[in-house]
């Protein structure tokens, strides 16, 4: 009987290769590779051939899930970095900061009151869900992020740089809820988390996401002065900087999924040479949408229909006001008077401003904190309404953002994307 080990490696590898193949007929579809992804663990889980299996004797294995999604956010958010080009200058950033600083709290305070006023939670419960659901996603999002370093476009950009820094900066939230959970006498740690894990944590992200990433480089350029590295092994400069970064980050209490998506900018800027950094990005990319496979096959794997069903009704209500009111309201408040920086217009255009409120994408970084919490005191059945409900909104994400990515975004390079000012030598110089 052949082992059901090597029977997993060559459906992945079928799956691979048919992926990779049909690639260009794929992307013309209104469909993508996630949501095929997504159906193949299906088929690979209990309900089919059995051949990915999570949950054995109903025991499920949330810290094999958390290592593999922890590895893939931190592929993906550096991904984010390497691609942005932008003057590190508020200005350039602005959409950005808007999209951190007001649509996330917003999200995950309306995310609660909802867990809180239909879902039967306590706030501890209520919170910890809006933390979990309130990051967009940087892994399954590749179709609505900059294309590449000369990709200019205000909406990639706000998509890309959000994606990249909400998968770290909703920490703060989940720990919250967490604490929330153990002790529902808020005032016993309300000082401890502001000093530590809002302040101190983002702190320490930013500074050794600077510090770790400059050292690599400086240590990198003096040593091929000296001797070039083979070609065949450069690129894993990426990876040992992301591995590194986010290791000593978590060391010192630290965010690493910040720090990470910090290097990356870092490294960005640190070369003379643009070749450099691209290189490293197309190697990431490529470790990234590998990893990506594996994830959403064992998404796919892991999803039961009874406990979907019991959870039906409230996953129901939260993908709807989550995606059609709690985004779509969050962003249009968030990007009240923001004008855009390569537009003749004062303010976005009404579609720019729909689409960032369509495109909130959900995936791999929920995910994660998801089975984070599961590791640090969720259980019992406030774990399984959260896990049910985040597993739900996920895949209804992968398949309605899925499905509407290509056509919307055609839309808006057609109708939107093309109406930006003409570069002239003063935006070139900005962006360089």
């Amino acid at each position: 009987m052949v082992d059901i080990y090597i029977i997993d490696l060559f459906v992945i590898g079928l799956l691979l290769l048919m992926v990779t193949l049909g690639s260009g007929w794929i992307a013309r579809l209104p469909l993508s590779f996630a949501l095929i992804y997504l159906l193949v663990g299906i088929l690979l889980g209990p309900y089919a051939f059995g051949l990915i299996q999570l949950r054995r004797d109903e025991v499920f294995n949330a810290e094999l899930l958390e290592k593999i999604t922890e590895l893939v956010v931190i592929i993906s958010v550096f991904s984010c970095g390497l691609k942005i080009v932008r003057p590190l200058k508020l200005a350039a950033w602005g959409i950005t900061a808007r999209l951190i600083v007001f649509l996330m709290p917003i999200s995950i305070l309306a995310l609660a009151v909802v867990g809180k006023l239909f879902l039967g939670m306590n706030w501890g419960e209520a919170i910890l869900l809006g933390a979990i659901l309130a990051p967009t996603d940087p892994v399954l999002a590749s179709e609505v992020q900059l294309t590449d370093i000369n990709d200019k476009d205000e909406l990639r950009f706000g998509l890309t740089s959000e994606g990249g820094l909400n998968d770290a900066l909703a920490f703060p939230f989940v720990y919250f809820g967490l604490h929330a959970l153990k002790d529902d006498n808020w005032g016993n740690w309300f000082q401890q988390w502001i000093a530590v894990d809002l302040i101190w944590a983002i702190a320490a992200g930013i500074v050794m996401g600077i510090v770790v990433a400059k050292s690599i480089v400086w240590i990198e350029k003096k040593i091929q002065k000296r001797r070039r590295a083979d070609e065949l092994m450069e690129d894993f400069i990426a990876i040992s900087t992301i591995l590194l970064t986010y290791s000593l980050t978590e060391m010192v209490n630290g965010y690493g999924f910040l720090a990470v998506f910090v290097a990356g900018l870092v490294v960005q800027r640190s070369y003379r040479d643009p070749e450099k950094p691209l290189a490293q990005l197309e190697f990431v990319e490529q470790v990234e949408k590998l990893l990506e496979v594996g994830t959403i096959l064992l998404l796919g794997s892991i999803l039961l229909l009874q406990p979907m069903l019991n959870y039906a009704m409230q996953s129901l209500l939260v993908i709807i006001l989550l995606f059609l009111i709690i985004r779509p309201v969050g962003v249009w408040i968030s990007t009240i008077g923001k004008r855009p920086v390569e537009s003749h217009r004062r303010t976005f255009h009404p579609g720019t401003r729909w689409l960032f409120g369509w495109f909130g994408i959900r995936g791999v970084g929920s995910l994660y904190y998801l089975a984070y919490a599961f590791g640090n005191g969720l259980k019992g059945e406030a774990a399984e309404q959260i896990a049910w409900i985040t597993y739900t909104t996920i895949v209804a994400s992968v398949i309605i953002h899925g499905i509407s990515s290509t056509p919307l975004m055609k839309w808006y390079e057609r109708n939107i994307g093309n109406q930006r000012k003409p570069t002239s030598p003063s935006t070139i110089d900005e962006f360089e």
